[in-house]
């Protein structure tokens, strides 16, 4: 079958999803497992049912997300939290706990990261609590009983995991150390009122979820976040979001991979509007509220004589990111290396190459991919925005500073 147009809308009002951002095909898979629920459900009994049932709704929700998350994901963002948390406890001096929040927090790896991170920064429990919300009460209810298996736990260094955690069969159960020190619930981002009668929060965790949602909802998205967070809070974001930060005048902390950022404000009021969402680099399928299933591998196409269509070249580049996100990061450099040879020379790709090149920790070659990416592209502000944190982590003091300088007279061109 052909999606109907109808249920990619449902779920763009109810989650704000850009069905161009996952594909038709996933949606269509979504629908096919719903209706097959009930055995000969027609599409049109299905629709009818879906607009009076919440459950139908919901489930819909659930076939369409799916969590991809681990812990201590994005390390350099963890080693920065710490940092920073650990100055901003000293800051409070008790006065009241240190605020956190993590959405969406899918099944529970991001929160419990945070909240083993502060505790490994000596932190005490009780000066610092953890808030976590998801879309989906299912994975809700996964993140509070707390229990993961093998594929939780990437990466080299899991130390951790004989801290924090007990062997449970073939699983692991977070300890009540860490589980004490977050609370989960079930919420939307674009519930009217989310979390209004919380304090604002010393840091936000909202990584890979802008980059699903069309202008008028990354608009929207972008007013609550700013909401939630201090005027002197920090913002974590995903790394294909850093561009659309910098564009709106958010400011990086110009740390290396930390994606970290803080809110720049305006000398008096100003109306700043979001640019159109960037078409390169789209999705780096994490656990969003709205958690797409990645896009199937594309296979490049040759080189035509007319220009590359802008849906192909959207989805190629969705594609890169999701490989990267997903740590497979030789796969993300052969489609980013097939795209050139193809397309010839893309400010995108050089920047996501950049990306790959700090992942494998080879910070010349990073250097030269941005170099390239501004070459083609001499405003690119998440490039810039790479660019001036490697030269600062090298000394660079001066060179950061131009970048730096070069990425506000951007974002003040965008104002």
């Amino acid at each position: 079958m052909t999606v109907d147009p109808r249920f990619e809308q449902l779920l763009k009002d109810k989650i704000g999803l850009d069905a161009i951002t996952v594909g038709a095909s996933v949606i269509e898979r979504a629908v096919q497992r719903c209706m097959a629920m009930v055995p000969g459900r027609e599409l049109e009994t299905y629709w009818q049912q879906l607009q009076h049932s919440e459950a139908e709704q919901q489930a819909l929700i659930e076939a369409v997300i799916v969590p991809e998350t681990w812990f201590f994901r994005y390390p350099e963002s963890f080693a920065t939290l710490a940092r920073l948390a650990v100055r901003r406890a000293a800051e409070l001096n008790g006065s009241r706990p240190l605020r956190l929040l993590s959405l969406p927090c899918s099944t529970g790896e991001e929160p419990y990261s945070i909240a083993m991170c502060l505790l490994d920064a000596g932190i005490a429990p009780e000066r610092f609590q953890v808030d976590a919300l998801d879309v989906s009460p299912a994975s809700i209810e996964r993140a509070t009983l707390g229990v993961y298996g093998r594929n939780s736990f990437r990466g080299e260094s899991l130390a951790f995991r004989n801290r924090y955690f007990e062997a449970v069969d073939n699983s692991y159960a977070v300890n009540e150390r860490v589980r004490k020190q977050v609370r989960f619930r079930s919420g939307n981002l674009l519930e009217p009122g989310l979390l209004a009668s919380e304090p604002a929060y010393d840091v936000v965790f909202c990584r890979n979820l802008l980059i699903y949602f069309d202008l008028a909802t990354q608009e929207q998205v972008l007013d609550v976040l700013k909401r939630l967070t201090r005027d002197d809070g920090v913002l974590f974001i995903g790394p294909a979001e850093a561009s659309l930060f910098t564009r709106v005048g958010m400011q990086s902390l110009g740390i290396p991979l930390a994606f970290a950022f803080r809110r720049q404000m305006p000398a008096a009021p100003s109306h700043t509007s979001l640019p159109s969402p960037p078409v390169m680099p789209r999705a780096m399928a994490s656990k969003p509220l709205v958690r797409p299933q990645p896009a199937k591998p594309l296979a490049v196409k040759p080189k035509a004589n007319a220009p590359a269509k802008v849906d192909d070249t959207a989805a190629q580049m969705t594609q890169i990111a999701t490989l990267a996100n997903q740590g497979r990061s030789a796969e993300a450099r052969q489609h980013c290396e097939a795209y050139l040879a193809s397309h010839g020379p893309s400010a995108e790709v050089f920047y996501w190459l950049g990306l790959l090149s700090e992942v494998d920790h080879d910070s010349v070659a990073a250097q030269g991919f941005y170099r390239k990416a501004l070459y083609l592209q001499p405003q690119h502000p998440a490039a810039l925005a790479q660019l001036a944190a490697l030269l600062a982590a090298q000394g660079d003091k001066a060179g950061a500073e131009r970048m730096q300088a070069r990425a506000l007279r951007g974002v003040s061109r965008n104002e």
